[in-house]
């Protein structure tokens, strides 16, 4: 579809990223805030703008989306973000490296959490209506600034450590826009569910566990012999649990 062109501020140090219409670049210097800038801008950018921030060290990214839905069905447009997030990682990957989410928004790869993504909407938003405009955002540690400060604990990681070799943003963030294009394409020839069944091969296994996603984007979850355990997926994109709310960056 159409789209209107939009200019951002460039950063004199990034390279132009190979992007597939209809995206368009917008990027950010480093002390810039992907997420809150394409959220604060939605409706102005609008669709395929493609906010980045120039740093060395994180990945961090946001696209503007328009949906055709009410904001309440709107929200399962993060499981595509989400996908497409896998399998631009998985792409980049080392041979038979475990990457996983961990429901509903991080990433871990062999174990260490590397990031995640989060949805943003606008804030007065009618659940019954057509918002202007959705925001997918993400951040995905791709080198350890300080290594040492991560050696004591397994808990998180960076793609470097992992094997990744030399990708950098650049390269991840145009994996995830082919990715996110493929995806959207395979939700419009086959639906949701095609969709759920995509990010739940990509949830982290539980043994026993089944899990199922709900036409409105819940998670259910069923052990044998027990009630299913559902999960709402609004109240979960409210705080992303790889953010760490005080600093703002990507828990360690």
């Amino acid at each position: 579809m159409p789209l209107p062109q939009t200019s951002g501020r460039s950063s004199p140090s990034a390279r132009s990223l190979d992007l597939p219409p209809p995206f368009r670049l917008v990027m950010l210097r480093e002390v810039g805030d992907a997420f809150a800038h394409a959220c604060a801008r939605g409706a102005e950018l609008g669709a395929g703008a493609l906010v980045v921030v120039g740093r060395f060290d994180v990945a961090e990214f946001a696209v503007v989306l328009e949906p055709d839905e009410p904001l309440a069905a709107a929200r399962r447009i993060f499981y595509l973000g989400m996908i497409a997030l896998g399998d631009a990682l998985a792409a980049l990957a080392p041979p038979e490296k475990p990457i996983a989410i961990e429901w509903p928004d991080a990433f871990r790869v062999d174990g260490g959490l590397v990031g995640g993504g989060r949805l943003g909407w606008p804030a007065q938003g009618d659940e019954r209506a057509r918002p202007d405009w959705l925001v997918f955002g993400a951040a995905i540690r791709t080198s350890s600034a300080n290594p040492m400060s991560m050696a004591p604990q397994a808990l998180a990681t960076a793609l470097d450590d992992e094997g990744f070799g030399d990708v950098g943003a650049a390269h991840l963030v145009e994996s995830f826009a082919r990715h996110l294009m493929a995806a959207i394409d395979r939700w419009q020839e086959d639906g949701f569910a095609a969709i759920a069944g995509d990010y739940l091969a990509r949830l982290h296994p539980l043994r026993g566990v089944r899990h199922a996603l709900e036409e409105n984007g819940d998670l259910c979850s069923l052990r044998p012999g027990k009630p299913g355990e559902h999960r709402a997926l609004l109240p979960a994109l409210q705080a992303p649990s790889w953010l760490d709310p005080t600093s703002g960056e990507l828990r360690r």
